[in-house]
């Protein structure tokens, strides 16, 4: 059984539609590249999956069932847009993710957060916008689940912060678990991909292994992105 399935998924907001009959499978112990300019879908189909949207029509399933309370606690999510207080001391948030997951794996935070240097009594607000990034990656990651959903997790950061990201990654997911990573950013994340997903106005254009689109275009997955959408 597939990890995450998605069966004819269709999304409207007030009849302008955001994906179009969007399907596909995927297997536990995949890094998925969801590629896609901005406004192609990628967020909207995030938040299907996670729960925090529902399908105007189709279907979604994480671990066969469809999401909600019991998916979300296999689901652990990255947002565009950081949703953590900016008032909170670093130590702070630690405490409320072990208190709200039961998979967040404490000593796997501090120990992330100790190899960059940040100090857990520094509050949010005086940290620069990296190293923001870094600490709410490092939550989402310290948990022990099935499904990661990145959303443009290297977007406005620097080239050094971009590796630490894709690098924690790597590090800290199981070969049981999946993770999605969407951007736009593609050579960046180019060499992690198993599997990669274009979406272009709503639809899926290309779906596949990464090796096997490579060899069937002759390209980089970075250059059948630019092609395909002009950029």
């Amino acid at each position: 059984m597939a990890l995450l399935e998605c069966r004819d998924l269709v999304k409207t907001y007030k009849s302008v539609p955001a994906l179009c009959g969007v399907s596909f499978d995927i297997p536990a112990g995949r890094i998925v590249g969801l590629l896609g300019p901005n406004g192609s879908g990628k967020t909207t189909l995030i938040k299907l999956i996670s729960g925090l949207l529902t399908p105007t029509e189709g279907t979604v399933k994480v671990d066969g069932a469809e999401p909600g309370p019991e998916t979300k606690k296999i689901v652990s999510y990255l947002p565009e847009r950081t949703y953590l207080t900016e008032w909170m001391k670093v130590g702070a948030f630690i405490d409320y993710f072990a208190d709200f997951y039961d998979d967040f794996d404490k000593n796997r935070a501090y120990e992330m957060l100790s190899s960059l240097g940040i100090d857990t009594n520094k509050v949010l607000k005086t940290l620069s916008k990296g190293t923001k990034e870094k600490v709410q990656l490092i939550l989402v990651m310290s948990r022990r689940a099935k499904l990661y959903l990145l959303d443009e997790p290297i977007a406005g950061v620097d080239p050094a912060a971009r590796d630490y990201i894709l690098n924690t990654i790597l590090k800290n997911y199981s070969d049981d678990a999946t993770v999605i990573i969407s951007t736009h950013l593609i050579s960046d994340i180019e060499n992690i991909l198993d599997d990669v997903i274009f979406l272009k106005n709503g639809s899926i254009v290309t779906a596949g292994r990464a090796d096997d689109i490579r060899e069937e275009n002759g390209k980089t997955i970075d250059a059948l992105f630019r092609e395909v959408f002009r950029c």
